[in-house]
Formats: C-alpha cells, sequence, structure tokens
C-alpha cells in the first residue's frame, strides 16, 4: 500500500509540473527526480484531452484543419504552453546570445524575441498539418497519434536529467537531476507499451528512433551551447521529438 501511494504521489507530481491540469495539493511532494517515470503519464493526459476534442470537433462535422487546430489548442492550454515556451526561450538563448552568461540570461527573459517566434510557427505549423493530413485520412490514427506522441516525446526528458548536469544552479533542471537509470527506464518502457497499443509495433520503433535521434542531436547542442540542461531545455526536447513524430506518421 506504501508503495502505491508513493507511486500515485509522483504520478500526481508529474501532472503538477508538466500540466495546468487540476491535480490537488500535497501535503509532502515526493522528490522530482523520484517522478520522471511518470512523465508519460502525464503526457497521456494531455493527449487524451487532445484526442478527445479532435473526435468529438469531428463527430460534429468540422472539418479536419479545423478539428486538428482545437485539438492543438486543447494541448496547449492543457499544459499552459509550458513546453512551447521552452522552445522559444532555447531559440532565442541559443540564437541571441554571445556566451554562456547571455544566453542564460535570454533564456530567463519572459519576452519572447525573432528567434523564438520563428520556433513556435514552425513547430506548431507542421504539428498542425501533420495532425490535420492523418485526420482527413484514418481519424482514428490521427486520434491515437496524438496520445502516442504526448506520451513518447516526454519518455527523453528523465535520459536527460540522468546524463546532462544541469545548466543552472536553481530551476527544475537543477532540482530534478537526482533521478536514476530505474526511473527512467519504467518511463521508457511504459512509452514502448503505450506506443505499440496505439500505433502498433513498426510505427513504434519508427517514430521512437527518430525521437531519440532528434533529442540526442539536441542534447549536445544544448550542451555545447549552455553546458547542460534546463527546464527550457526539456521543454525544447519535448516539442522536437513531437514534431519528429508527427513527421514520421504523417509522410
Amino acid at each position: 500500500m506504501t508503495l502505491l501511494r508513493t507511486c500515485l504521489a509522483e504520478v500526481q507530481l508529474a501532472v503538477m509540473l508538466l500540466t495546468r491540469l487540476p491535480a490537488g495539493r500535497m501535503a509532502q511532494a515526493p522528490a522530482i527526480g523520484a517522478a520522471v517515470w511518470a512523465f508519460p503519464l502525464a503526457g497521456a493526459l494531455v493527449g487524451g484531452i487532445a484526442a478527445a476534442v479532435l473526435a468529438g470537433a469531428l463527430a460534429v462535422g468540422v472539418a479536419p484543419p479545423l478539428a486538428a487546430g482545437l485539438a492543438l489548442a486543447a494541448s496547449v492550454l492543457a499544459t499552459g504552453g509550458l513546453h512551447e515556451d521552452g522552445l522559444a526561450d532555447c531559440a532565442d538563448g541559443f540564437g541571441g546570445g554571445r556566451d554562456r552568461a547571455r544566453k542564460l540570461e535570454i533564456m530567463r527573459d519572459s519576452r519572447i524575441g525573432s528567434y523564438g517566434g520563428l520556433a513556435l510557427i514552425l513547430s506548431l505549423g507542421l504539428r498542425w498539418q501533420a495532425l490535420a493530413i492523418l485526420a482527413a485520412h484514418n481519424p482514428k490514427l490521427a486520434a491515437c497519434a496524438l496520445i502516442a506522441l504526448a506520451i513518447s516525446s516526454r519518455a527523453g526528458l528523465s535520459f536527460a536529467l540522468l546524463w546532462m548536469p544541469a545548466a543552472r544552479s536553481d530551476g527544475m533542471g537543477k532540482s530534478a537531476a537526482g533521478t536514476t537509470l530505474g526511473h527512467a527506464l519504467v518511463g521508457l518502457a511504459l512509452v514502448i507499451i503505450g506506443l505499440a497499443a496505439l500505433v502498433g509495433p513498426q510505427a513504434t520503433v519508427l517514430v521512437l528512433t527518430t525521437q531519440i535521434v532528434v533529442q540526442l542531436i539536441f542534447a549536445r547542442l544544448a550542451l555545447r551551447q549552455i553546458g547542460g540542461q534546463s527546464g527550457d531545455v526539456l521543454g525544447a526536447m519535448q516539442q522536437l521529438a513531437e514534431v519528429a513524430g508527427w513527421l514520421v506518421l504523417a509522410h
């Protein structure tokens, strides 16, 4: 019973960290590093909401491109644009900073610059187009893909926390750095099971392989740019992995 309560508390913390969904209050929160295995489960909630919106919109006759836009809007509302904000901050910092200190300073600035704006346009545009294509040809697969990619795009975050040093002395990247390989592998196992059930084994291999490559490339870039990971880096990694997954499924 104690183990079950611990797992539920870690799931609750993951939902509180990665979404804006109501998750209640916690008298004593577990360590963030211990909750990383549940990040894909938080993604499943976000993807499930988006899938429900897509299915509902298509059922009442909304055109697939508009239904896709509504589904993406629902997912952004569910997360509060947390990951999109990370992508924009990384684009501005990596593109506009002269040195590591300046890059980190730009990333902490709440304002969005031209690099960040372009990154958001490309990310949302590619996801929107890919989802619209799938929704027009295979609505069931489109709904499943919303859940599957929301799950899989968050799997790599635990490995980034495990293997990359924190770029800052504070923030989520630092406080969540105490994860273990066991926690990360549990999350990966959940992802593999979820993807296989939702999009099939062949698509699972293609999606995960592509996402791993994309996240490894970005991890190397983050190490060169700012010396490690941060909350913004994790958000950008999720966004890039999701875009990569959509390109695989909608090609």
